[in-house]
């Protein structure tokens, strides 16, 4: 029946082609020839049904696209990644401990960053607790200990310190000194569990513009060895530190960066491109006077004067300085319009601008007056409140200086017993 259906179909086909008698060759011939059209047909009519869905002829055969992963076209590391890779083994994360039952003060610093957790979190050893988690970098090894500098705020009112190594690994550290002052304090670990040292740079060589990365433990641990990317803005700018009440108690010469600091960073290092440190990162300001919202302005305590202070610490304990009872200004901070209301000379190029004499205080005593300029230390160049700082730090209460002043335009040499 079939064969005869498709012998009729040849016929009917060969009729069109006048051809009245196939041969049953012939039959069968078409027979395949229709067999084949029918093929081709059927095929048609699924590609038909693809064109109508996707508006136009589709290919044969369907290709999935893939991708894949090709080889990093950048063989070298960046400067910025050494740079990390050269400290980030001696930066740790630095958990302060008190008792439950201790009542904790708070953060005597208002535009420090607050490391302070405000639902402290339990610790395992007996009734202690983390009360806040700061950074530390750990900056040399000696008879056996490491040794750690941080800031004064991150252990202030510690029951006992545990610092957490970069490996994870946590263990009890003890206080050598602190000063808060500066807002800095140096602890001591076992020195078997130091396997890196990061090395400080001269902060006095900072430019303006100049790359650094901040390293630390943002909002704690969890997030420890985090790197941040900035610049320098500025390498002497001189803070006010207030109390809780406001009050200000302190002025603090930093280095200012807009790497991004924040709760937990405090105590960790700000870095040059050469891996050292440059900086203890200290203190950010999150809003202005006016609650103004302010980003990207973070502070660091200069190296110069870390290292001046956390040698004294080993050596001492402690920190006892002598004071000028002056409140001052770099003068290369002052803006034209600064210079020419206050009336310095052209000639004044550098120094520290007298702001305010404490009254009785050493400088009052020895005649220094506001808007009096101070040039020199015992003939040594006084060109920003750290290099006021860092002489008047070399001596001890009792020490009489000689200042070289610039008042009205005209220089004078004043002497001023240190108290």
């Amino acid at each position: 029946m079939i064969r005869l259906e498709m012998k009729r179909k040849g016929e009917i086909f060969m009729a069109e082609n006048n051809t009245k008698h196939p041969t049953k060759h012939n039959a069968l011939i078409k027979t395949g020839i229709v067999g084949v059209v029918a093929g081709l047909l059927g095929g048609g009519v699924a590609y038909a049904g693809l064109s109508q869905v996707n508006g136009q002829n589709a290919p044969q055969t369907s290709v999935v696209p893939t991708t894949k992963v090709e080889k990093s076209s950048s063989k070298n590391s960046s400067e910025m990644t050494n740079a990390f890779n050269t400290v980030k083994k001696s930066v740790v994360s630095v958990v302060n401990l008190k008792r439950q039952s201790s009542s904790s003060s708070s953060d005597p610093f208002g535009i420090f960053g607050s490391d302070s957790s405000s639902s402290s979190k339990k610790n395992s050893k007996s009734d202690l607790e983390t009360y806040s988690e700061g950074s530390g970098v750990i900056y040399m090894k000696s008879n056996g200990k490491g040794y750690i500098v941080t800031n004064n705020h991150v252990v202030s009112g510690s029951d006992e310190i545990q610092v957490i190594l970069s490996n994870g690994k946590k263990v009890t550290a003890k206080k050598v000194g602190t000063d808060s002052e500066t807002d800095l304090a140096v602890l001591t670990i076992d020195g078997k569990y130091v396997t890196q040292t990061a090395q400080f740079g001269s902060s006095k060589n900072l430019e303006p513009g100049q790359q650094v990365i901040a390293v630390g433990s943002p909002l704690g641990s969890e997030y420890a060895t985090s790197v941040t990317q900035g610049i320098i803005s500025a390498k002497n700018r001189t803070v006010d530190v207030t109390n809780s009440a406001g009050q200000v108690t302190n002025q603090a010469t930093v280095i200012q960066t807009d790497a991004a600091i924040n709760p937990g960073n405090s105590g960790g290092p700000l870095v040059n491109m050469s891996g050292q440190v440059i900086g203890i990162n200290s203190m950010k300001l999150s809003s202005s006077s006016d609650g103004t919202a302010v980003e990207g302005m973070g502070f660091a305590i200069p190296s110069d004067e870390v290292v001046s202070i956390i040698n004294q610490l080993v050596k001492n304990g402690k920190i006892t300085r002598p004071k000028l009872g002056v409140r001052v200004v770099s003068v290369d901070e002052l803006t034209e319009y600064g210079r020419k209301k206050l009336g310095l000379p052209d000639s004044v190029k550098s120094g520290v601008y007298v702001a305010s004499v404490t009254k009785n205080g050493s400088a009052d005593k020895a005649g220094i007056k506001s808007h009096d300029v101070i040039t020199k230390i015992d003939g040594k160049d006084v060109d920003s409140v750290v290099s006021l700082h860092t002489a008047l730090y070399t001596h001890k209460v009792g020490d009489t200086v000689t200042l070289q002043v610039v008042r009205d335009g005209k220089s004078q040499n004043i002497k001023v017993t240190l108290s």
